[in-house]
């Protein structure tokens, strides 16, 4: 399903989102690709992964109307998050199927899961290649320069940062949603409640058993 594409120029192109990721992890990107052309539709998306980052994981999201093809290459043996990987991924292509497009205006976002991603580099750039259907290929492929001025066609581009959460993105345990730990202390302070109210019975019954012993042992001395 498409959408409209919106007036602000720095969409105008294709991007990757989120823009971050953590290094050593594994990701979802959304790659956002917006039409151009006034007189032509976008039928096909292809990007790459370079060689030396290379990605031993991709797993793309059903895309209805579009047909998802990974591409492998073996590769000079290099270890990865401590195994030894010999193939790669190098490449994504979603082609539209007959009756789907991009069309003028209109943008669409293709998903897929990357990993492991690396661990010593700052991002990872994504050439990617946009085909319309009167067969012109625009390339975006041209990483940002360290000033940061935006080139004519960037590459999409991720941005890698140091893991701030232990074990998020490498495997390790997940953080329970908040709702799910609000539900947990309720429950908590439910059975702490309950366990006061019953202690607090047993006071009670022990009590009024003590008083009863003692007033029935008073009434058999004065009779005796």
């Amino acid at each position: 399903m498409t959408a409209l594409l919106g007036a602000a120029p720095a969409f105008a192109h294709v991007s990757a989102q989120p823009s971050e990721a953590a290094k050593g992890g594994h990701a979802k990107i959304a790659f956002r690709v917006p039409n151009e052309r006034p007189n032509a539709s976008t039928v096909e998306v292809k990007v790459t992964f370079p060689e030396d980052t290379p990605l031993s994981s991709v797993r793309t999201k059903p895309k209805p109307g579009w047909t998802a093809k990974v591409e492998k290459a073996q590769i000079a043996p290099v270890e990865v998050a401590g195994a030894q990987v010999t193939e790669a991924v190098r490449s994504i292509t979603w082609t539209a199927q007959p009756g789907t497009r991009i069309g003028p205006d209109e943008f669409d976002e293709f998903e897929a899961t990357l990993g492991t991603l690396p661990e010593n580099k700052d991002e990872l750039v994504i050439p990617t290649f946009q085909t319309y259907d009167n067969g012109e290929v625009v390339a975006w492929d041209t990483p940002t320069p360290p000033n940061g001025e935006e080139p004519e066609h960037p590459a999409p581009t991720v941005k890698l940062v140091e893991d701030a959460e232990e074990g998020h993105g490498h495997g390790g345990s997940e953080e329970k949603p908040a709702a799910e730990a609000g539900a947990g202390d309720d429950t908590a302070r439910w059975l702490g409640g309950a366990g006061l109210l019953v202690g607090a019975l047993g006071v009670g019954v022990g009590a009024g058993a003590l008083a009863r012993s003692r007033s029935a042992a008073s009434t058999k001395k004065d009779e005796s």
